[in-house]
């Protein structure tokens, strides 16, 4: 209550004891005066009350408060200004979600909003055609009741949001969507998804060519690479002056050898999702095999190569294609590593999943390089790449198979201390069988 408020009622309250008092002097009765003078203005003051309270419980939108008089009216016109001044708020407001909607509408992009529980609350019409969500009915339905893909429930789950999914539409299977889900306000989620068929079908068509280039070559370079063999198997009936070249075209047709089977290897992981043969691998046994092929692939270099091994869960999933990831960085850590170098290798489990660390006292890799290492062809130094014999599709093949074994790869090096590659894997990965 204002100063005003204050004038109004004490006034009010001077004139009825005043207007009691002469009552009471002109009948001789002072108290009764009072007494239903205060009775009267109680009762009226009750009777405003109660039209306010009948206006705040039954009142309609927008319609204004009573008529009033007096230290009332001035109540109902305070209200009054206060339901005009908040209308005109929430015009303001709505002007905006006007807007906000009206450009959402127009993208071509679907974009929705899903509560902390992932229920539905609002999406554009884009939606409609790249999620086939229904107006209205499907207003307050989990989201992925409608979008039923595996991929999607388990990118959903796990939380981690840092990376787009791409996977089929829920309406046509010939069209591809990318999904892209941010935080916001109180866990609440927006997820952005765009129709990137045309580039899954120009990444599509580089996979198919270079697959398909990689397995033309393949024949006509088994027969010049097995020439070259017969050649330098009689050698001594060779022109000495050929011999060094027949050696350097050997040499470089195994490179090529290797590299086409890179390649072909990349377009398998490529094709599926997940591998075929999804058994139980006793990663033990796997990772002891390996270490023996690192200690003859270090040779006279007298690394010191360590393998610590705890516990004994299994990892389900294909055994050829882990073989592949493991040997590629165990492998990578010998080449790189100097003479008299450490090489530490440990396959642990815990609460989160299986994990495999490979460490060594290599030269390091510079900060800059890291987040590209696994690009396909990506070198941090060709000519240190190149005598070393890679093609530079090592770690590209290691994130497929992690990829499709529900893992992720995580790389850190320190220059001139060395570089761990630590590989994990979701808990749901793991076997006891």
């Amino acid at each position: 209550m204002n100063q005003n408020w204050h004038g109004t009622l004490i006034r009010h309250m001077l004139l009825l004891i005043t207007g009691c008092l002469v009552v009471g002097l002109i009948s001789g009765h002072y108290g009764w005066s009072l007494a239903i003078g205060l009775g009267l203005y109680l009762a009226w003051t009750l009777k405003q009350l109660l039209r306010l309270h009948a206006w705040l419980s039954k009142h309609k939108a927008d319609e204004p408060p009573p008529d009033g008089y007096g230290l009332w009216g001035e109540v109902f016109d305070s209200i009054y200004h206060l339901q005009r001044r908040d209308q005109r708020v929430r015009g303001r407001l709505q002007a905006v979600i006007d807007r906000v909607q009206e450009s959402t509408a127009a993208l071509r992009d679907a974009v929705i909003m899903l509560d902390s529980e992932g229920n539905l609350e609002w999406w554009n019409r884009a939606a409609e055609t790249l999620m086939g969500l229904k107006t209205p009915q499907d207003s307050g339905q989990p989201v992925t009741n409608l979008v039923r893909h595996p991929r999607f429930k388990e990118y959903f789950a796990q939380e981690n949001y840092q990376e787009p999914l791409e996977i089929p539409s829920p309406t046509n299977d010939r069209m591809r969507i990318q999904m892209l889900i941010t935080r916001y306000g109180n866990n609440e989620h927006l997820m952005l998804v765009r129709d990137v068929t045309r580039i899954h079908q120009l990444e599509q068509m580089r996979k198919d060519f270079v697959a398909n280039v990689s397995h033309e070559l393949r024949t006509p370079l088994t027969v010049i690479f097995g020439y070259l063999e017969t050649l330098l198997d009689n050698v001594e009936e060779v022109n000495p002056r050929w011999v060094r070249a027949l050696q350097q075209m050997h040499q470089q047709g195994g490179r090529m050898q290797t590299l086409l089977n890179d390649l072909l290897l990349l377009a398998k992981l490529e094709a599926t999702d997940y591998p075929s043969d999804n058994q139980p691998v006793v990663v033990s046994t796997l990772l002891q095999t390996i270490t023996s092929d690192a200690q003859a692939l270090s040779g006279n270099k007298n690394q010191q190569i360590n393998l610590d091994i705890e516990g004994s869960a299994r990892l389900k999933g294909s055994e050829t294609e882990l073989r592949s990831a493991f040997s590629n960085l165990i492998f990578n850590a010998v080449k790189y590593t100097p003479a008299e170098g450490k090489i530490h290798i440990r396959w642990w489990t815990d609460a989160k999943g299986a994990h495999l660390s490979v460490k060594d006292s290599g030269i390091g890799i510079e900060t800059k390089h890291l987040p590209r290492l696994t690009e396909r062809f990506y070198r941090v130094d060709s000519s240190r790449a190149s005598n070393t014999g890679g093609t530079g599709l090592g770690l590209a093949i290691v994130k497929h198979v992690l990829l499709r074994h529900r893992g992720t790869l995580e790389i850190s090096s320190v220059m001139g201390k060395g570089s761990v590659f630590t590989c994990h894997f979701a808990a749901v990965q793991l076997s006891n069988v």
